[in-house]
């Protein structure tokens, strides 16, 4: 058997796009339309493998100097597989993805790994595969993620539900991202972190007019007005709070914790897993204490991401693997 690398180029956007759609471990951030939306801020290095020249792993990835990441753009990544996919094909096509990338000036390579909850199968190949080749834990993150149907409020969310309730507040799924975005993302982040959302109000909705099923707004109002709300990114097995954010009476209204009881009953309960995201800051180091004992308190247990980087070169420390 052959393996081979090649470059992504859009001759090759029909066979991308379908792989994703089949593998075990892909959700719709891997389709070109998504990854391309911000294009224009990264060198794209995507890699297709293939093994005598059948397809067999996919790499979404940029480039920035000598080293080559998962791509910058998307919240996980590492190796797309199929579920028939088996460990000698994923340490052969690794090895060889090393070896290619350091014949091509690359030296180092940083792997953002894809959380367990995401695939369809078991996808723990790489984990080994990575240990082998002496890859560097550089990053790790915690997910705060739960099943919907173990859902237990603490004392605290239960009473930020009955305020919200007692106020009135309604719940709406929209189309449009403007109120949420304008009136409530931007100015929340702009005043807490002087930060800006990763997403423009243009490439959301540009974005949603991509994956309308897959991309979800749900916003919060008080007597018309909004007051809250969260961008879903929906996956097969996960639905992802992506943004969460409510006005500064959030606490006083209960909106942030009437929303998110209503996704987990009755949008999102079907779902074998909800993500409420990372709560970690300066790359990983932190942890937003506040913004955790929040998502611990729907019941939501923590979840590792993890990131690696790797020296090319280490591709000869998978040559004899197998006995």
């Amino acid at each position: 058997m052959v393996f081979s690398v090649e470059r992504y180029k859009t001759s090759h956007r029909i066979i991308w796009n379908e792989f994703v759609a089949a593998s075990k471990n892909a959700t719709f951030l891997f389709h070109r339309d998504f990854m391309e939306y911000h294009q224009n801020r990264f060198e794209d290095y995507s890699l297709l493998i293939f093994k005598d020249k059948t397809l067999v792993a996919l790499l979404p990835a940029n480039k920035v100097g000598d080293t080559v990441y998962s791509h910058k753009g998307l919240t996980y990544g590492g190796l797309i597989l199929e579920a028939k996919t088996k460990f000698r094909d994923v340490l052969e096509a690794f090895k060889t993805l090393l070896k290619w990338m350091h014949a091509n000036a690359v030296n180092h390579f940083e792997l953002k790994f894809l959380p367990a909850i995401y695939a369809k199968n078991p996808n723990d190949e790489l984990s080994y595969v990575v240990f082998k080749g002496q890859g560097k834990l550089i990053r790790r993150d915690i997910l705060s993620v739960l099943h919907p149907k173990d859902l237990k409020l603490s004392r605290d969310r239960k009473n930020g539900v009955k305020r919200a309730v007692k106020l009135g507040l309604v719940i709406k799924e929209t189309q449009d991202f403007d109120l949420f975005w304008n009136q409530i993302l931007i100015p929340n982040l702009k005043r807490k972190h002087n930060a800006k959302p990763v997403h423009t109000l243009e490439e959301i909705t540009y974005l949603k007019s991509k994956f309308p099923m897959q991309i979800r707004q749900f916003n919060v109002y008080l007597d018309g007005e909004i007051v809250a709300g969260t961008t879903i990114f929906e996956s097969d097995n996960v639905a992802h709070s992506q943004y969460i954010s409510g006005n500064s009476k959030k606490n006083i209204l209960g909106s942030l914790d009437i929303l998110h009881h209503f996704l987990l009953t009755e949008v999102f309960d079907d779902k074998a897993y909800f993500d409420f995201g990372i709560s970690n800051e300066n790359q990983g180091q932190n942890i937003n204490e506040g913004l955790l004992y929040w998502k611990e308190g729907f019941g939501a247990r923590s979840q590792t991401q993890s990131f690696y980087r790797l020296e090319t070169k280490n591709y000869i420390n998978l040559e004899n693997v197998m006995l």
